[in-house]
């Protein structure tokens, strides 16, 4: 298959993988996918990130595979202090501090337990150390350079344009890709509402239509991906159909074999359903979809003090869940109800561990199937 996106990152099939997992990203680049590797967490440090991309370049056999750093759009700022994880957990307020430890003690885990949330880290992205982020994944062969969270910054783009990188960034709104076309960045991708974590209130079968219409209207031939929902290949081809020039897909990755999420986590994911997820500020204090637990049905709570903005709730979250999965670990049960993982409401449809490279394949099947079908009823 060849179209603008296929063209411009070197692959034949234009399914995308999101996923903070380097086996996931290099099992579906080598299936013939493409892979992108989220280093949007807290710990991933440039140091890091160089560990990480040298594996992935040793295990895709040379296919290619993208990168997705997050520098919020509000928060690029060079005149920031750097600032710690211990720093900023001291600015969140007891009152808030002494809900998530009653919260987490009504499931029986203890509080005591060491996690990686008690290390002391800079947290700080934003900027010198994202421009570090940056001219690592450019000492790689990384075909599609991706911003999470807003505008990418003005030194991404002109440093990936520099070097031959596209640059690409989420959109949930029309407005959204004007700006993002502004700033230069090469492809646009449609996050509907279904989508996992931060998302939008449209959905994608009305987005996408409605952004590829607009870049028409302006005569701009701007790939697009279709994201939010997106587990199998007829909904990929449904995309396709509305002008999409591929998917975006996330949520699907995250109970392959490859998947580094907890295997408690990864229960609660398959016997999902559709409706079992949310959009709360619950999980990181800006409004993002996730999987219903306790943990997000008590910060919506009356009585509650109510999510904390960004990066406060995510500590609090980070360190909640990562107490719950050594609970869980410990034998204790209750603590499976905390559990929670940014996830779409494309998971009811997935309902069985897979391979990467299996789901790969079927997403390939699923959509030869779904454009036969629409083939024969134009020819018929």
């Amino acid at each position: 298959m060849q179209n603008r996106f296929t063209l411009l990152v070197g692959v034949d099939f234009p399914l995308v993988a999101f996923s903070h997992c380097r086996d996931v990203v290099a099992a579906v680049s080598r299936a013939g996918g493409f892979g992108v590797f989220g280093a949007t967490n807290g710990k991933m440090t440039p140091d890091q990130l160089k560990i990480e991309l040298d594996w992935i370049d040793a295990h895709c056999d040379g296919r290619p595979y993208g990168l997705d750093i997050a520098v919020p759009e509000n928060m690029a700022d060079r005149s920031a202090p750097d600032m710690t994880t211990h720093a900023l957990e001291a600015q969140i307020p007891e009152g808030h501090r002494r809900f998530a430890d009653e919260l987490l003690a009504r499931h029986g885990i203890s509080l005591d337990t060491p996690t990686d949330a008690d290390e002391d880290r800079e947290v700080s992205h934003f900027l010198d150390t994202a421009e570090r982020m940056v001219d690592v994944g450019l000492q790689h062969p990384i075909r599609l350079f991706v911003n999470a969270l807003g505008k990418p910054p003005q030194f991404m783009i002109d440093k990936c344009k520099a070097a031959g990188v596209p640059t690409g960034a989420l959109i949930g709104s029309k407005d959204h890709a004007k700006r993002q076309i502004e700033a230069g960045v090469d492809v646009l991708v449609a996050q509907g509402t279904e989508a996992a974590a931060h998302c939008g209130e449209v959905s994608t079968m009305v987005l996408v239509p409605e952004v590829v219409r607009w870049l028409e209207e302006m005569g701009s031939d701007i790939p697009v991906l279709a994201a939010g929902g997106i587990v199998t290949g007829r909904q990929m081809a449904a995309a396709m159909a509305m002008g999409a020039a591929g998917a975006w897909t996330g949520s699907v990755w995250l109970t392959t074999a490859e998947s580094e999420v907890h295997p408690a986590v990864k229960e609660k994911l398959l016997a999902a359903r559709s409706r079992d997820t949310i959009r709360s500020r619950a999980m990181t204090g800006k409004t993002a979809r996730q999987l219903k637990s306790a943990w997000n049905a008590a910060w919506e709570e009356p009585g509650s003090p109510g999510p904390l903005p960004m990066p406060f709730q995510h500590l609090l979250t980070n360190r909640a869940l990562l107490l719950a999965e050594k609970s869980v670990d410990g034998g204790n049960e209750a603590a499976r109800d905390i559990l929670t993982e940014g996830v779409g409401q494309g998971i009811g449809l997935v309902t069985s561990a897979k391979s990467a490279r299996a789901v790969v394949q079927e997403y390939m099947e699923d959509f030869a199937d779904a454009v036969g079908r629409m083939r024969g009823w134009a020819e018929a």
